[in-house]
This record gives C-alpha cells, sequence and structure tokens, in this order.
C-alpha cells in the first residue's frame, strides 16, 4: 500500500480477502462500553473488535499517561487470533476504522507499526462512509483464526518523559500538542488534573486533519498544514493520553514527513509529576 489510507469502495471491492483483516476500533472516552455495544449491533462484515482501554492500552499506573502503550506479546496474541500473521513473505494487510475521525483507528495503525507491522492502513471516513455507500453491516462475530503475528518492536518510534525534557528545546525538534486550542492554552481541561501545555510546543489540534464528515484532506492540504516542519530532525507528537496525537502522526505521514514519533504518555504523564 502506497497510502495509509484506503476507501471504503476499496474495501468493498476486498471484503472477502483472506490477506485483509478489518478491525473496528470505535470507542468513546466518556462512555467506555460504547464503541463494543455498537461493534455487537452492527459491523463492517468480518471485522474484529478491539478496544482502546482493553486492547490497545495497559493498565494504569501513576506515572505513564491514562492510556500506556498495550503489553506487547497480550496484543500479539489477540492479533493472531483475528488470522493477522507477520510473514515476511505474506503480511496480513489490517484496515482500522472507527466512526471518530480516525481518533482510535489510528492509534491501532501506529501501535502495529509501532510493533513492526507496516501492513495497517485507516478507512476513510470510517463507519459512517462505509454505511453511507450502502455497503452491509452485520452483527455476526467472526470466529478465532489461526495467526502467527511476532511483534518487532521499534523504539524509536516512542519517546518517555526524559527523552520529552532532553529534546524539546533543540533546535532541530518541534514538540507539538495534539489537542484542541482550548486545552493547549489551559482555558479548559475536563479530564487531567492540570490544565495547559508542555513548555515550548505548538499547537496542532488532531482534528484538523479530517474535514467534518471524516474523511481526510487532501495531500496537499496535509502537506500545507506541516508547512515549515518537514525540515525538522524529530517532531515529537503529544496529546492528552496517547490516542489522539496518533492522527496527526497519520496526517504527517500522508504529508510524507516520516519523523514523526508519539510522546506515549502524554500531557496527562507530562502533569503526574506536577502539583495540581
Amino acid at each position: 500500500m502506497t497510502s495509509p489510507l484506503v476507501s471504503a469502495t476499496w474495501l468493498h471491492h476486498h471484503l472477502n480477502d483472506r490477506q485483509v483483516v478489518i478491525v473496528d476500533c470505535r470507542f468513546a472516552l466518556m462512555q467506555p462500553d460504547l464503541g463494543q455495544q455498537q461493534y455487537q449491533e452492527a459491523h463492517i462484515p468480518g471485522a474484529y473488535y478491539l478496544d482502546l482501554n482493553r486492547d490497545l492500552s495497559s493498565p494504569v499506573t501513576q506515572h505513564g499517561g491514562r492510556h500506556p502503550l498495550p503489553d506487547a506479546t497480550a496484543l500479539a496474541a489477540k492479533l493472531s487470533a483475528m488470522g493477522i500473521g507477520s510473514d515476511a513473505a505474506a503480511p496480513t494487510l489490517v484496515v482500522a476504522y472507527d466512526d471518530s475521525r480516525f481518533a482510535f483507528a489510528a492509534r491501532l495503525w501506529w501501535v502495529l507499526r509501532y510493533l513492526g507491522h507496516d501492513r495497517v492502513v485507516v478507512l476513510d471516513g470510517g463507519f459512517a462512509a462505509w454505511k453511507a455507500a450502502g455497503y452491509p453491516v452485520t452483527s455476526d462475530i467472526p470466529p478465532s483464526q489461526a495467526g502467527n503475528f511476532l511483534p518487532r518492536l521499534q523504539p524509536e518510534s516512542v519517546v518517555d518523559i526524559d527523552q520529552v525534557k532532553a529534546r524539546k528545546d533543540l533546535p532541530e525538534v518541534i514538540l507539538v500538542d495534539a489537542r484542541e486550542g482550548e486545552r493547549y492554552r489551559g482555558e479548559r481541561e475536563p479530564i487531567d488534573p492540570v490544565a495547559g501545555h508542555i513548555p515550548g510546543a505548538v499547537n496542532y489540534p488532531w482534528q484538523d486533519v479530517t474535514d467534518a464528515q471524516g474523511f481526510a484532506k487532501s495531500i496537499a492540504e496535509q502537506q500545507q498544514r506541516w508547512q515549515g516542519v518537514e525540515s525538522a530532525e524529530e517532531v515529537l507528537v503529544y496529546c492528552g493520553s496517547g490516542v489522539t496525537a496518533c492522527v496527526n502522526l497519520l496526517s504527517l505521514e500522508l504529508a510524507g514527513i516520516n519523523t514523526g514519533k508519539l510522546y506515549a504518555g502524554s500531557w496527562s504523564d507530562w502533569c503526574s509529576y506536577l502539583s495540581p
């Protein structure tokens, strides 16, 4: 695949392709069970479900943020049971989708790449685009498969708080806050105990990657959005907890910039070391 995105039409044409596995990533931060309920009611035929809290994150501790990276071995077992294989000769293509403008599908997209599996794309327009095209949905849960997913961690794609502190003010490094402007400016903080942003960070809200219907803006618009960033040696991206920052990392990929790295703990990790 030359793009990290596929259309609903493309996916419909490849719905029965044995080398394609579809993963439903729908989730709601304020209603953690909603995504799985929606999946059980109706999903793209053949799609499996991965939950942000239970599958794509590790348990929360004092530090590390609200959505620490998942345990690689545990997630690999779940991916294998979906029939996802990492055999270099015939790696499975994973198609992730949500209904939140890539917020959760991009998390799976980034996590799989962090685990060394580059054959992953996001459904442009999400579940809404699939339904709007008149394609079928089902409540049938697909059976377990016999896949063989072997994680090969890419540690260079992620940074922790110490690395952010050491590198954020270097002239060749750009620190990007992916949250909406109000949270970046500290005017509103609905989740974390401290408002504000990491000193030196610039604000690129993740919602600007897509239009109101959840379709990615054009390549030219993605490139224009990151104008001036392409010369940086590193682009360190964070959000509240390392989830929607992945939408900006997807945007960087669309713009042809491959220097993006995720501060996985993000603001929730950073402010855990501050006095509220």
